[in-house]
């Protein structure tokens, strides 16, 4: 310290590197407002060029409202009387407008002014941000509350009942009115309810089981339940969807006797046949893909499940494959319908029952469907085969009707005679109803080959 607290003088230059690392920018204004020196500091370049400040009026770079603030602030200012703060927006024809906080000072010399002061940009932008986030919060709440009201109004005034339930807690989070009248109480009374309880016989864990499962399936059947309030019998359709990062169900409720129209046994006796028929029924697409198979065809085939066969061919489980499918796809698309053709299901087992088809070609939709009801003709498979004069089946003549389509005429050929030959050929036109093409694909014969046949045999026509 220096004795008596005085400073020591300093030299002019180090004052103004004082000054300009100070403040942002310092002014210097003489007594009658003419800016006197201009001075930025180094470390802040986004003043740009201001010197040509210096020799003109103060009042010329400050906005209106800023001229009549500094006039306020500096006339009672007096040399070692303390110092004032004001806040003034400068203006700059070749940047814009920016505010500035102020720390005058009167220099006792001259009664000039030295005016210290700090950039507000960055607190100004970081306002605007706040009231930006602030306006966007506020647009968003908005928004919020604009769909909240319209989901609320479609709810309420939907005919349909609907229940939303939290699959984590499996209670009720949002209902109808509708929904509320099925299930014998009021909106207050429901919400937060666990969905269970309010059936008849239902458990927690086994009812959303069920619900999961059935809404991850495609064409399911609705569950039947018993409201335990109001003792109707409903039945209930689960969706499932994802809701800020929580899983929802959505169970759409009927009425079951709202559902079941007087006098419309058709629908439900159609129904049970499919489900509990004795008869295979299958629908498969153009290219014998298969779309659905009820339980029969399962038994007949010793196949797991429906999902184990949807999506394979037909031709998997026919015994000669892609032949059986062809002349069945092409007979039933030329005529709409077949009858009785018989062959042979392959199982899953690698066995093999003797089976009849009947077809239908649904042709009136976008996608045509090729409808299938298959039966089991393994009992009766000796008693349809024909009967010689004797009585007794030739064991001969059973092989070689066993042996079409399965092996190659040649080789049939080989081990009988020509009655067997012609056996096998007139068995494949019987099979293929009388379709040549078919016939000779079978026999691995050329078309031209199998009319060589035919004409030997004397199986054509005079005019063919």
């Amino acid at each position: 310290m220096l004795a008596g607290g005085s400073l020591p003088s300093l030299a002019p230059d180090l004052v103004r590197d004082l000054i300009a690392t100070a403040a942002d920018i310092s002014l210097l204004v003489s007594q009658e407002g003419v800016v006197r020196a201009v001075i930025a500091n180094p470390h802040h370049p986004s003043f740009g060029q201001l010197s040509e400040w210096e020799g003109r009026p103060l009042e010329e770079v400050l906005t209106a409202e800023s001229v009549a603030k500094f006039r306020l602030r500096s006339e009672g200012l007096e040399p070692g009387r303390g110092s004032v703060a004001v806040e003034l927006n400068h203006i700059d024809p070749r940047s814009f407008e920016f505010p500035i906080r102020y720390i005058l000072h009167r220099l006792p010399a001259d009664r000039s002014i030295l005016m210290l002061g700090r950039d507000l940009r960055p607190i100004a932008e970081v306002q605007q941000q706040l009231v930006a986030a602030q306006l966007a919060m506020e647009r968003d709440y908005e928004t919020q509350r604009e769909m909240e009201t319209r989901y609320r109004v479609v709810l309420d005034v939907s005919r349909d009942p609907m229940v939303l339930v939290s699959m984590s807690t499996g209670r009720i989070v949002d209902l109808n009115s509708a929904a509320g009248l099925l299930l014998g109480g009021v909106r207050q009374d429901l919400l937060g309810a666990a969905i269970a309880q309010e059936f008849e016989g239902r458990r927690r864990g086994e009812f959303m089981e069920t619900m999961t499962n059935l809404a991850a399936t495609e064409s399911a059947a609705p569950v039947e339940v018993l409201a335990r309030r109001s003792q109707k019998r409903l039945l209930v359709m689960p969706r499932v969807f994802r809701a800020a990062g929580e899983r929802l169900l959505l169970c759409q409720i009927d009425s079951a006797d709202a559902t079941q129209p007087v006098g419309d046994e058709l629908s439900e006796n159609l129904a049970r046949l499919y489900h509990e028929g004795v008869d295979g029924i299958v629908f498969a697409d153009a290219e014998g893909t298969i779309r659905g198979a009820n339980e029969a065809f399962l038994n007949m085939t010793d196949s797991s499940s429906l999902a184990a066969i949807r999506g394979r061919s037909l031709a998997d489980f026919l015994a000669r494959g892609s032949v059986d499918l062809r002349v069945l796809i092409d007979s039933v698309r030329r005529t709409g319908q077949l009858r009785l053709y018989a062959t042979r299901l392959t199982t899953d087992f690698a066995g093999q029952i003797a089976a009849e088809i009947s077809a239908t070609w649904l042709d009136d939709r976008e996608r045509p469907l090729l409808v299938l009801v298959v039966r089991d003709t393994s009992r009766a498979d000796t008693m349809r085969r024909p009967m010689p004069a004797t009585g007794v089946i030739d064991e001969p003549a059973r092989n070689v009707m066993e042996l079409v389509g399965n092996s190659t005429l040649k080789d049939i050929v080989a081990e009988t005679t020509d009655v067997v030959e012609k056996m096998c050929i007139e068995t494949a036109l019987e099979l293929t109803r009388n379709n040549r093409v078919a016939a000779a694909e079978m026999l691995s014969l050329s078309r031209q080959s199998l009319y060589v046949k035919l004409r030997k045999f004397g199986l054509l026509n005079k005019d063919e």
